[in-house]
């Protein structure tokens, strides 16, 4: 083995707690005043940008970077905790989530000064919204494939090519692309991609939706037709970027929301069992929340690693794939636990509204973060078996 798996048994601390009560509160006020429905299926991939400067106002968004750029210097732990309340909560966070969760982290490391002066305090401030360019037409989660171009220009360079799958980028202000600088080596086809900070109203740029099976939109196709970007926009190494992209998927894929997506329909499971289901749906439910638990307790020590200033790709890794394959059978599971329920049994009405949404849904989640078969890719080659 080339690595040692160890997802260490962390403990969320009292801080944490407390924090989490403050989180309940605020979201609580929020339900209250209308701002968004917990029980309505897929509002937790919704924005609104008022609701994000709230959370920006409240010290919850770059909450572990530095107090210079706008952030507040506390844990990944403490993060961990508004993310996982927001999702279970199906808050709508998808205005400012990733720039939160990995744009900023990586500005924060490659960005000269006067950008993070710029960009990181109004991501703070709920006010940016971010989308990731690394998937391709033709090429899925494999980013070394990656053909878009990025050509030197004077003071800058020339993008063509397209990106798929991008979240977001119909409402994005800016986007962190990666883009081939140079053809791969024989020895090593990660070379030659760069990492850039692309503003999304640059001239040449197309936004193409692509429309879910739910209606929703949320994933795009980009083309890029000679858009320029400037030299400062460039991130890190000129044609070693594959090294920042694989650090950056250890924050995209090792937090809560990779199992929590459809977690709706737990909840309305449990309500619809009521207090004293029968045995077969009692241990039919006693099995899904020790799953449950065993992907947080796996998330939260993902959570303690990046605390310590480490990069755990495999575990991150991991988490995503075994939490993706969870929240896409958890719909049906469910519908096999309820099978035999009264048709007018409480919220039943509720429940197949969201199961129907949650199982059309489901196909996207292995697409998002990364597929299952790049994912487990990843972690045969961190164990040394290809």
């Amino acid at each position: 083995m080339t690595t040692n798996l160890y997802f260490e048994p962390i403990r969320l601390p009292a801080e944490c707690e407390a924090l989490r009560a403050e989180v309940r509160a605020f979201l609580a006020q929020e339900i209250a005043a209308g701002t968004f429905d917990p029980h309505r299926p897929g509002h937790g991939d919704s924005h609104n940008q008022a609701f994000s400067r709230r959370v920006g106002a409240k010290g919850w968004i770059g909450m572990n970077w530095p107090k210079k750029y706008g952030g507040h210097e506390r844990s990944f732990l403490e993060r961990y905790v508004v993310t996982e309340e927001f999702r279970v909560a199906n808050a709508p966070v998808r205005l400012h989530f990733v720039a939160d969760r990995q744009s900023g982290p990586i500005l924060l490391k490659y960005a000269p000064e006067h950008v993070k002066m710029d960009i990181l305090p109004r991501i703070c401030r709920g006010e940016l919204c971010f989308v990731i360019g690394m998937s391709e037409p033709g090429s899925g989660s494999d980013l070394f494939a990656a053909k878009a171009k990025a050509t030197k220009a004077d003071g800058g360079w020339r993008i063509n090519g397209s990106k798929i799958w991008t979240s977001n980028a119909h409402i994005a202000d800016y986007m962190l692309g990666l883009f081939r600088t140079s053809a791969p080596s024989k020895e090593n086809r990660r070379h030659g991609l760069t990492q850039f900070l692309v503003d999304m109203k640059t001239p040449g740029i197309t936004v193409n939706p692509i429309i879910q099976m739910t209606g929703q939109h949320d994933f795009n196709e980009v083309v890029f037709e000679d858009a320029f970007v400037p030299d400062d926009h460039v991130m890190g190494e000129i044609d070693g970027a594959w090294k920042q992209a694989t650090s950056e998927l250890a924050y995209e894929r090792s937090g809560p929301e990779r199992f929590l997506e459809t977690f709706y329909v737990l909840l309305e499971l449990i309500r619809v069992l009521g207090p004293e289901p029968d045995v077969r749906s009692a241990e039919g439910l006693g099995r899904l929340v020790a799953q449950l638990h065993t992907l947080r307790r796996m998330s939260v020590s993902v959570a303690g690693m990046l605390q310590a200033g480490r990069e755990p790709l495999v575990e991150g890794s991991i988490v995503k794939d075994l939490g993706t394959v969870w929240e896409q059978k958890l719909p049906h599971r469910v519908r096999e636990l309820t099978a035999f329920l009264e048709p007018d049994s409480t919220n039943r009405t509720s429940l197949e509204e969201q199961l129907a949404f949650a199982t059309t849904v489901a196909p996207k989640l292995t697409i998002q973060g990364g597929t299952t078969e790049i994912l487990r890719g990843i972690i045969a080659r961190g164990l040394g078996l290809r």
